[in-house]
């Protein structure tokens, strides 16, 4: 008999996503949707932290049926705090991917363990080595 997996609440998935790290945007996540980011590299450094920009990943994890897909985006965290698909500088890159592979486990893990639910990559999904 195969075991169905029951998706648990909105409010009980919060709790386990948060506790995941800073990486949850709360206010822009809702039931079935679930925004992620990480500014993991600054571009420069020099500037005031209201004026920095930075590199980095989001995540755009979506319901569904009894799964999750990750939509995972890479680029820019612009000044105006929105996010530009652009390409990461090499000297970027490996501190990016780390955060991002280190992240995507622990996010594999918390769901199978708790929940029994399984994530696919989405198809426009950024491939991370």
């Amino acid at each position: 008999m195969s075991k169905v997996t029951k998706i648990p609440t909105h409010f009980r998935l919060l709790t386990s996503l948060r506790a995941l790290g800073p990486y949850l945007r709360e206010s822009q996540s809702k039931e079935g949707f679930y925004l992620f980011d990480c500014l993991g590299v600054c571009v420069n450094d020099k500037k005031s932290p209201e004026e920095r920009e930075f590199w980095g990943w989001w995540l755009e994890l979506e319901q569904q049926e009894n799964q999750f897909a990750a939509r995972y985006r890479i680029g820019k965290y612009n000044s105006l705090g929105e996010w530009v698909d652009e390409p990461l500088p090499k000297k970027a890159v490996a501190d990016v991917n780390r955060i991002q592979n280190s992240f995507h486990q622990s996010l594999l893990t918390m769901l199978k363990n708790e929940y029994e639910i399984d994530v696919v990559l989405h198809d426009e999904s950024v491939e991370f080595v």
